[in-house]
C-alpha cells in the first residue's frame, strides 16, 4: 500500500511538494484553506535556474513564457539622473506564472479548497489533520506549507511567531499603457533603484501575469520605516475598523494612497514616481521575518514560509519553497524511512533557512542605514539585493 502525505497549503510550496512526492511514489492530498483559486495572487519574483529545474522534475514544462530577461541594474538620483549601474543579467517571473502550471498539472482529486486546518494530532506511525469544517484526514506524513502565519507551526512552536521588522512595503504593478512610452526601455528591461533617506524604492520588470509570452509589466516595491503603532494606523480603514497588522488593499484609506503619491513625487526620481502615480491599486505589505529552530517534528515537516520567513530583500521566497520540497522528496526517496528522512531534511534545510533570514536582516539594515556614506550604501544595496543565492554559493565554495 502506498504511503500517504497530507500537504497543508496549496500555494507554490505545497504544490511543489505534492508533485515531487507523487513522483517518489506517494499518495498525496493537498488541503488549501482559501475557497477561491490562488492564481490572481502575488506579484513579481526573482528566479534562478534551479527553480525551473525543479519545475521540470515536478513534470512541468518550463516554457519561455514563465520568465523574462532583465539586462541590469540602474540607480537613480531624485532628479532622475543615473548615479550607479551594474551589469547583472537575470530572469524574473510572476508568482501566478509559477502557481498556475503547478496547479493545472495536479488532478482535482488531489486538491481540496476551503479546508482550514484546526489542529494536528501525531501518533507513532502517522499524523491526523483535523479541519474547521469537522473533517479529518490521516497519513504517514504531514507537510506544512501553510505560509507566514502557519497554523501547523503555531501548534508545534507555541509562543513563537513571525516578528514585525519595523518596515512596510508599498507595492503595485504597472502595465505598459500606464507608463509613458519613453520610459519603457528603462523600466521594463532593468531593475531600477531609488534611495530616499533610510528607504528603498525598487522597480522590477516582470511578465504580465496572465498575458502572452514576452509581454511585460513592472512591479514596484517602496520600503519605508513604520513602527507598530504606525502600522496599526495604516491598517485602519475609513470606517475606523482596525484590521491588525494587515489590511485588504481595497480598504486602504484614500487619503493614505493620495499621500503616498504626493510623497513619491517629492522624494523619488520622476521615472519611479510615475510608477506610483500610474498604479490603479497600491498594496500595503508589512515586512516580517521568522527563524525556526527546527523544521521537522515527528511525522511533520515545515516547508517554505511555514519554516522560515525571510525579508523580501533576498528575493528567494518561491525559490526556497521549491528547494525545500525537493530536499524533502530526495530525503524520503533516499532513505525509505520517514523518521530518518525528516531528520536528514532538517539537517539540510534548517541551516540554510537560518542563513537566509539573517541575510535579509543584513540587507534591511543597509536600506535603513543613515550612518554610512551614501555612495557606499547605494553600491551595497544594488550589489546585494536579491543576490542571496549567489552569495551563499560563493560562501560555500570558499570553505
Amino acid at each position: 500500500m502506498r504511503q500517504r502525505a497530507l500537504v497543508i497549503g496549496g500555494s507554490v510550496g505545497g504544490l511543489f511538494t505534492a508533485h515531487l512526492l507523487r513522483r517518489a511514489g506517494w499518495d498525496v492530498a493537498v488541503h488549501e484553506r482559501a475557497a477561491a483559486g490562488l492564481g490572481d495572487r502575488g506579484t513579481g519574483i526573482g528566479t534562478r535556474p534551479e527553480l525551473f529545474a525543479t519545475m521540470r522534475r515536478a513534470g512541468i514544462v518550463a516554457t519561455d513564457g514563465l520568465g523574462i530577461d532583465v539586462l541590469g541594474r540602474v540607480g537613480l538620483a531624485p532628479d532622475g539622473s543615473v548615479i550607479h549601474e551594474r551589469t547583472a543579467r537575470g530572469v524574473t517571473s510572476a508568482w501566478s506564472r509559477i502557481w498556475r502550471p503547478l496547479r493545472e498539472a495536479l488532478p482535482d482529486a488531489f486538491y481540496s479548497s476551503d479546508k482550514a486546518l484546526a489542529r494536528i494530532e501525531q501518533h507513532a506511525d502517522g499524523v491526523t489533520a483535523l479541519f474547521a469544517d469537522g473533517g479529518r484526514a490521516e497519513g504517514e506524513l504531514l507537510v506544512a506549507a501553510d505560509g507566514l502565519h502557519s497554523t501547523v507551526r503555531g501548534q508545534l512552536l507555541p509562543g513563537r511567531a513571525p516578528r514585525y521588522a519595523g518596515m512596510v512595503a508599498w507595492r503595485g504593478v504597472v502595465d505598459p499603457h500606464q507608463l509613458a512610452p519613453e520610459l519603457h526601455a528603462l523600466m521594463f528591461r532593468h531593475m531600477v533603484f531609488g534611495f530616499p533617506d533610510g528607504e528603498l524604492m525598487l522597480s522590477i520588470p516582470m511578465p504580465v501575469p496572465q498575458g502572452a509570452a514576452g509581454e511585460r509589466c513592472c512591479h514596484f516595491v517602496w520600503f519605508r520605516s513604520a513602527d507598530e503603532r504606525t502600522l496599526r494606523a495604516l491598517c485602519t480603514d475609513a470606517s475606523g475598523k482596525a484590521h491588525g497588522l494587515s489590511i485588504p488593499p481595497p480598504l486602504i484609506r484614500p487619503e493614505l494612497i493620495a499621500g503616498i503619491k504626493r510623497e513619491a513625487a517629492a522624494l523619488l526620481a520622476p521615472q519611479l514616481a510615475a510608477l506610483v502615480k500610474g498604479t490603479a491599486q497600491i498594496i500595503l505589505q508589512p515586512i516580517f521575518d521568522f527563524e525556526s529552530p527546527q523544521i521537522a517534528f515527528g511525522r511533520v515537516a515545515l516547508v517554505g514560509d511555514a519554516a522560515f520567513v525571510a525579508r523580501p530583500h533576498v528575493a528567494s521566497g518561491v525559490m526556497k519553497a521549491a528547494l525545500d520540497a525537493e530536499s524533502l522528496a530526495d530525503a524520503i526517496s533516499a532513505t525509505g524511512d520517514v523518521d530518518a528522512a525528516l531528520s536528514r531534511y532538517n539537517d539540510d534545510r534548517q541551516p540554510y533557512g537560518a542563513w537566509l533570514v539573517e541575510r535579509g536582516r543584513h540587507i534591511g539594515a543597509a536600506i535603513a542605514a543613515r550612518d554610512i556614506e551614501p555612495q557606499q550604501r547605494i553600491e551595497t544595496i544594488m550589489r546585494e539585493y536579491g543576490a542571496a543565492g549567489l552569495v551563499r554559493d560563493e560562501a560555500m565554495a570558499a570553505r
